[in-house]
């Protein structure tokens, strides 16, 4: 039986009905080839601190970074706060700063939001100021998200799910190499 590939999914959103939950599931559901799993709550993580960064960070952080470093790759779908990634996100990222977890790990970047241009390219990046490697085909900006999802969380835009399928393929691979599977 084949193995399926580890990602990581992490959520930007503070909504518990967010529209970037809804896409990650949904393409949970593109790939069979993959067991997704998911990090919604960025809460539990405290304020970024420098000082404990390196050293003695907190039992929240080491948990987050072991689960980016055991992912064969990783998804952040996240809305775009005031021009701007969500500050919870930000504040995940910064754990990772002084770390090598993101070092090369194959990477998803979607930001659905009402515009999200400034949050994506922002994303973009951090993401690679982390080391992480991603391609223009696993970074998706979904403009005007709330009018293409129902409120139950399904995709009603054709062209969204031709981009989700796209994004899925793309990021398949991305990893495939990095994962040593054929």
């Amino acid at each position: 039986m084949k193995q399926k590939i580890k990602i990581l999914a992490v959520i930007g959103s503070a909504s518990p009905h967010s529209s970037n939950l809804s896409l990650v599931k949904r393409l949970q559901q593109l790939n069979d080839e993959w067991e997704l799993s998911i990090w919604e709550d960025l809460s539990v993580l405290p304020h970024f601190d420098p000082e404990q960064a390196a050293g003695d960070s907190p039992a929240s952080v080491l948990q987050i970074r072991k689960a980016v470093a055991n992912a064969d790759g990783i998804i952040i779908s996240t809305p775009e706060y005031i021009f701007s990634i969500p500050a919870r996100l930000k504040n995940m990222l910064e754990w990772c700063v002084a770390t090598t977890v993101f070092e090369q790990k194959p990477s998803g970047i979607i930001t659905a939001s009402a515009s999200g241009a400034k949050g994506h390219s922002e994303l973009q990046l951090i993401m690679q100021t982390l080391g992480a490697r991603f391609t223009q085909e696993t970074c998706l900006l979904i403009r005007g998200v709330k009018g293409k999802i129902s409120e139950d969380g399904i995709i009603k835009d054709p062209a969204l799910e031709e981009d989700l399928q796209k994004f899925s393929r793309a990021l398949q691979s991305l990893i495939v190499p990095a994962a040593g599977t054929p």
